[in-house]
């Protein structure tokens, strides 16, 4: 067994001096060439991946960002709001776990625009049907940021009255589902619309008893602005003060629907679930951390496009190893002759075969190494700081460290093969055969 291993040991080592003597005196444009197509190959791997999952992770960080919050409460599958909203809000206050939060009333309505100038009153009304959301502009600003999705007018505040914010969806201007229903014409910041809501139907109850009457309300609001976000939660709803929202609503209930929490630093969103479940709060509402909160057919859409993306990098590794075998293949034969005098002069064939085995490990290190500087060092921290701009999310570019390096594995090991195996062909030939290259 010693023998084996020392035989071993000194066919590395002759191996080595083999290999580096190929690398250093073989062709420099060669292996500046192999290089790239190892480079390109790891990229294909991580990249194509990255982007497709990235393109589902930025609506996932956005809805985060824009309308769940670190952990969501929402109603029951029963319930049409929070029960006991104002002792959550207590208790959300009294946390140090809690950074902030905001609370969201939710209705069913309709706004009607140009009704002013409307002449023909057996045609249809330029209306549509929204959720209206009653909110603290203050504190959904500090949650969500609403006022960074304005692209026209300027953001709600408290102490006014009479004003709404538009989703961008129901504006015709900025709508691209005008074919699934009509979007209002013409409406802009300063423009009056109609906001009529029903009793009948609504998400919350119009007594303390939980009764609803069927009942009809109708205001006039000013556009204060229209808000573009590429979560469907925020572009499809209208926003108005919590005042405004029970004055139109006639909802005497402090019950809402929806509380969006932003946790402190420091704190994991499991754990702040976990402390709002211990309060018993679970039995009154749904509590969801942000990552629960995403539908489990976007999660699974992100895992299919993740093996999509591995798929399509594994044509690029089966090209890599097909170029890595022929460029081995046709180095070693022309050396042939070569190869035969070493063996004829004593050199074992394992030496031979480390040999073109650590010129393809040179190959792929190197290649990986330049890869993983351009992914890491460049490509996600400009599109972090630049997202794609696809037309349902920001995308970035998603490479988290162990799924890269489980793919370098792979292309680490096809790459030795890939090489180990034309050299492998050449080395078994006949030693005087491949002197006199016969």
């Amino acid at each position: 067994m010693f023998r084996k291993f020392k035989k071993f040991q000194t066919s590395l080592v002759v191996g080595t001096l083999l290999a580096k003597r190929q690398i250093t005196r073989g062709n420099f444009w060669i292996n500046v060439l192999i290089i790239g197509i190892m480079t390109l190959t790891f990229l294909s791997l991580v990249v194509i991946s990255g982007i497709l999952v990235g393109l589902l992770e930025g609506s996932f960080q956005a809805n985060r960002e824009r309308y769940s919050g670190d952990v969501f409460i929402s109603t029951l599958a029963d319930e049409s709001s929070i029960q006991s909203t104002g002792m959550i809000q207590s208790t959300l206050e009294s946390l140090p776990i809690v950074q902030d939060f905001t609370v969201r009333y939710k209705s069913g309505a309709t706004i009607e625009a140009n009704y002013r100038e409307r002449r023909d009153f057996s045609a249809l009304p330029n209306s549509v049907g929204v959720n209206i959301v009653g909110i603290d502009p203050e504190r959904e600003e500090s949650v969500t940021g609403l006022s960074e999705s304005l692209v026209e007018g300027q953001m709600l505040e408290s102490d006014e009255s009479g004003y709404i914010l538009l989703g961008s969806t129901f504006i015709r201007r900025y709508s691209n589902f005008s074919d699934l229903f009509e979007p209002l014409d013409e409406v802009y910041p300063g423009d009056r619309v109609k906001v009529s809501v029903t009793g009948k139907g609504l998400t919350f109850s119009s007594d303390l008893s939980g009764d609803s009457t069927a009942s009809s309300n109708t205001q006039e609001f000013i556009v204060k602005g229209i808000v573009k976000s590429k979560v469907d939660e925020v572009s499809l709803a209208a926003f108005v003060t919590e005042s405004d929202y029970r004055r139109l609503t006639g909802d005497t209930s402090l019950n809402a629907q929806e509380i969006a929490i932003k946790k402190a630093d420091g704190y994991e969103d499991q754990y702040v679930k976990q402390v709002l479940v211990s309060y018993g709060f679970s039995n009154l509402a749904k509590i969801q951390t942000a990552a629960e909160a995403i539908p489990k057919f976007l999660d699974d859409i992100k895992q299919t496009f993740s093996i999509l993306g591995t798929a399509i990098g594994g044509i690029g590794l089966v090209v890599s190893a097909i170029t890595i075998f022929i460029v081995i293949y046709i180095n070693a034969l022309t050396r042939r002759k070569f190869i035969g005098i070493l063996k004829g002069i004593g050199i074992s064939g394992t030496a031979i075969e480390i040999a073109y085995v650590l010129q393809s490990v040179f190959y792929v290190l190197i290649g990986s190494l330049i890869g993983a500087l351009i992914v890491y060092g460049l490509l996600v921290p400009v599109i972090a700081a630049n997202p794609i701009d696809f037309p349902f999310s920001d995308g970035i570019l998603v490479a988290d460290p162990l799924p890269t390096f489980n793919r370098f594995l792979i292309l680490f090991f096809v790459t030795v093969i890939a090489g180990y195996l034309p050299a492998r062909l050449i080395v078994k030939k006949n030693t005087l055969d491949s002197i006199l290259q016969r």
